[in-house]
């Protein structure tokens, strides 16, 4: 099921058009396909891929302000100046910036940001399209991570009826040329600009990142070329549930998932050409 795939003058904008153009970016991927000899086993690969800036999207999944669960909050606090940068770098390569902070559109209605995506128009799908894609045992194993106590790792663990704000933290900053969804709407947006390769960051590798209306499965299942940048992600995951590995073990576990069953995945050094982003309280 996997795909390996304001104001300013004329002549700034000229420019600008032309560096687009021809911008592009080079990706180290890294994926895991089935060993010949031993199909329960998995070789992980890498190999170097080139994309078009104008035709890749960045879509940025649900880096809320703050989650019901804290350690949760934080995370996303520490990874999202990385983020950030990564997003800046992109934007000036040409990469069309998809911000999605599900269920808070509230904050944003009206804006061009959100306009842009509501006036995208609607096409018929060869795959219908979902709202929620759910684990598909057609196409992949059993998460590698027991979630279903909704994976704080907390001590003691955060009341999941916590007050959340589900604005966009706003340490990532949004520009005028970006857009803003929730829902299908950011495929329609892809399919108008005719973007066909699309790098996914933010949360929660496990749940969102996989099941969102603008994320992993959906693209695939539209036949979009799809990246995870796997050091821009995080987990819900309670490090006392099994496998009982730690919390960003954990996250790996779900990450070589991903590559196993539904896209490679890439690092924000592909375009830092700094080392990749790491939880300074990831010890492993």
């Amino acid at each position: 099921m996997k795909h390996i795939g304001f104001i300013t003058s004329a002549l700034v904008l000229a420019a600008t058009a032309t560096s687009f153009s021809n911008s592009m970016l080079e990706l180290q991927m890294r994926e895991q396909n089935p060993d010949p000899n031993n199909p329960k086993k998995f070789i992980t690969t890498n190999k170097t891929t080139k994309w078009e800036a104008k035709k890749t999207a960045i879509v940025v999944c649900d880096m809320w302000t703050e989650h019901w669960c804290a350690g949760a909050t934080q995370r996303v606090g520490e990874m999202a100046t990385r983020m950030n940068s990564v997003i800046q770098i992109a934007r000036k390569k040409g990469v069309l910036i998809i911000h999605c902070p599900s269920s808070g559109m509230e904050f944003y209605t009206d804006t061009p940001m959100r306009k842009l995506a509501q006036n995208a128009p609607k096409i018929p799908t060869t795959v219908p399209l979902q709202n929620w894609c759910s684990l598909d045992p057609k196409y992949e194993a059993e998460l590698p991570i027991d979630d279903s106590d909704g994976g704080c790792d907390c001590l003691p663990q955060c009341d999941q009826k916590n007050p959340m704000n589900l604005r966009q933290i706003d340490t990532i900053v949004i520009k005028e040329v970006d857009a803003i969804t929730d829902s299908d709407e950011a495929y329609y947006l892809m399919k108008q600009r005719q973007i066909e390769n699309v790098i996914v960051m933010g949360v929660h590798t496990n749940m969102c990142v996989l099941g969102r209306p603008f994320s992993i499965r959906q693209l695939v299942y539209q036949g979009q070329n799809v990246l995870l940048m796997r050091d821009l992600t995080d987990t819900m995951y309670n490090s006392r549930q099994h496998p009982f590995v730690s919390h960003f073990q954990g996250t790996d576990l779900v990450v070589e998932h991903i590559e196993r069953y539904w896209c490679p995945t890439i690092t924000s050094a592909d375009f830092t050409k700094d080392q990749p982003f790491r939880f300074k309280n990831n010890t492993q």
